[in-house]
């Protein structure tokens, strides 16, 4: 049997779907994409399936579980617990506790290789890598699909893995590295706003009927860790309605875990100014996860309970003494989320940038304003706007959408849909533009992976295809040749390798351009790239590295000589190629034909 399997790696929960693609032999009538249940612990000693993977490890010390009872299908002794269990003892210990990895994967500021995580773990207990942690999940998805379906081993399926749009080549490359460790053959990236639209597509097989030419869809992607927006044009083209990604956002760390974490801030505080007690460290990030779970229980759907109750155990020898007890309202949750981060604004309001503290604490860069709607309106004023790309404007220049499709666990709660939609509707108002429609779709928990499975299967000419291309547009770092002048590095041009959309499966060659290529010796290459600066074309050099491009981690490499001597520099072209998987690729070629490739580095060098 041939599969396409879809897997949706998440921030909070990872899911997998999959389609039997040799069934799809009519176009017209596709099979089902059907979700898979993954096996996992939910206690100790038991495991059941369940329709996602909650994103967590947790590190188990010798005594913390009966000696067998982690034990897997699969694996007799592994070395963490992962996913259900792993999320439930985790808010018990959170010294031991592993979450966000996909959070960190994407973060430059440290060693995404390092043993870093968790990030407050006492002494004694080990930690792993952001890309261990994600390898890990990818591993337990691999192994629970071979358990289940051994008529179909996971090797010889076709695998697509998505990442955030907003995810640089840097971030990429790591998840691709992470399914490579984990055993995954021939992965594809796949975008997961795009993911979610295919998901809307393949379950509106009329999805024709419900959008026009000249329709412009917005896609609002708010998870646990990210905020992702990603426009999407509907034109036409032969008499078909062709559908085209125009603008994707910047990388927002903005999501769940600044809601979770806003609402534990209240809940300490009432307990400091309400009982005086005061939370140490440890059973605050407790307090974080117990106030997750608050979250989600009271925004699910059917529930009507107006509180939820919080337990955090004491510490040292008063454990069951000291234990703390309190509860969160639905009223104070709604007006957290709302004011805090879904508040009502004017378009025109772009996203604050607070003062920096010359010394703070090693973390994630969480977004500095955590007002989605701010983030919204910048979005569609600037990075909307940067491209001449025809798109539906008001007035003032904001782009201005049709539809708005919604994906992401934080977006299952009724009351934020409608505030976004409220908001932006306000928007168009006033640029004299009609109200925009939501796009129904009730399966945001798992239409990232359903739709990588659909993409696969429009990979493959049976079924609509979306055009969209790299999301950024990318440069290399060309050293300037000038007289040296002491205390001060030769001035940087930047030349455009990789323009914004570049499709997958294309090649670009710079032939007129020739640069000089150290071989034989440690050499650095430094690379950006550009949310905003969507028209540039390739082989343009920019004179300077403007505030308009944004540095990845450079690559640190030791090309060697192929025959020449160390410390040579070899006359060189550039060749830039985006590969069928989504990856890209940078090649040196010299006159007589030898090639270099420029890879983006795993251990980038930190702080650079």
């Amino acid at each position: 049997m041939a599969y396409i399997i879809g897997i949706d790696l998440g921030t909070t929960n990872s899911a997998l779907a999959s389609v039997n693609a040799a069934r799809a032999t009519d176009p017209l009538a596709l099979p089902p994409v059907e979700l898979f249940p993954i096996p996992q612990l939910v206690n100790p000693g038991e495991t059941r399936d369940e329709d996602l993977l909650p994103s967590f490890l947790y590190l188990p010390g010798p005594t913390d579980f009966p000696q067998g009872s982690i034990a897997l299908p699969w694996n007799d002794t592994p070395a963490f617990v992962t996913g259900r269990l792993a999320q439930k003892r985790g808010a018990e210990n959170i010294g031991r506790l592993v979450s966000s990895a996909k959070s960190w994967l994407s973060y430059s500021g440290v060693d995404r290789t390092s043993a870093v995580l968790p990030l407050n773990a006492p002494e004694g207990v080990g930690r792993i890598s952001p890309v261990a942690a994600s390898r890990a999940y990818l591993q337990h998805l691999r192994d629970a699909w071979d358990a289940k379906t051994p008529d179909a081993p996971f090797d010889e399926q076709t695998v697509l893995v998505t990442v955030p749009a907003s995810f640089d080549a840097v971030a990429r490359e790591l998840t691709l590295h992470a399914a490579q460790e984990a055993g995954y053959r021939n992965v594809v990236i796949l975008e997961e706003p795009q993911a979610a639209f295919y998901a809307w597509i393949e379950r509106n097989p009329n999805w024709r009927e419900l959008v026009n030419v000249g329709d412009l869809i917005l896609v609002v992607d708010i998870g646990g860790g990210t905020t992702d927006f990603t426009l999407i044009a509907v034109s036409e083209e032969g008499g078909e309605l062709k559908l085209d990604r125009i603008a994707v956002g910047e990388h927002i760390l903005l999501g769940g875990d600044n809601m979770d974490l806003a609402l534990a801030r209240t809940v300490e505080q009432q307990l400091a100014s309400g009982k005086g007690t005061k939370l140490d460290l440890l059973q605050f990030q407790a307090l974080w996860q117990q106030a997750r779970i608050a979250k989600e229980n009271l925004l699910a759907a059917g529930n009507k309970k107006e509180d939820h109750p919080l337990t955090i155990l004491g510490r040292g020898t008063g454990v069951v003494g000291g234990t703390i007890k309190t509860k969160v309202s639905r009223e104070e949750l709604h007006r957290i989320l709302l004011d805090g981060f879904f508040p009502v604004t004017s378009s025109h309001e772009m996203p604050q940038v607070r003062r920096r503290v010359g010394l703070t604490e090693m973390g994630l860069p969480y977004a500095a304003d955590a007002a989605v709607t701010r983030h919204l309106a910048r979005f569609l004023r600037q990075q909307a706007a940067a491209s001449q790309a025809p798109v539906r404007r008001g007035h003032s220049g904001l782009a201005c959408p049709t539809h708005v499709l919604f994906n992401g666990g934080v977006l299952r709660a009724g009351l934020i849909r409608r505030r976004l939609m409220e908001v932006l509707n306000s928007w168009l108002a006033e640029e004299g533009m009609s109200a925009a429609a939501a796009l129904s779709d009730e399966d945001l928990m798992h239409a990232v992976a359903r739709g990588a499975a659909y993409y696969g299967l429009a990979r493959q000419g049976k079924g609509v295809r979306i055009r969209g291309g790299i999301a950024r547009t990318y440069y290399v770092g060309i050293e300037t040749a000038m007289p040296a002048v002491p205390g001060l590095p030769a001035p940087l041009k930047a030349l455009t390798v990789a323009p914004f959309a570049m499709e997958e499966g294309t090649d670009l060659q710079f032939p007129d351009r020739e640069f000089g290529l150290v071989l034989g010796e440690p050499a650095e290459f430094r690379f950006f790239q550009s949310a905003v600066r969507k028209d540039d074309p390739p082989g343009l050099l920019l004179d300077q590295v403007g505030d308009d491009l944004e540095e990845l981690a450079p690559i640190e490499v030791h090309l060697g000589t192929d025959g020449a001597n160390a410390g040579d520099v070899v006359p060189v072209t550039l060749e830039t190629v985006v590969t069928e998987t989504g990856m890209l690729q940078l090649w040196c070629v010299a006159r007589d034909g030898r090639r270099w490739k420029l890879e983006f580095n795993v251990r980038e060098r930190v702080g650079a």
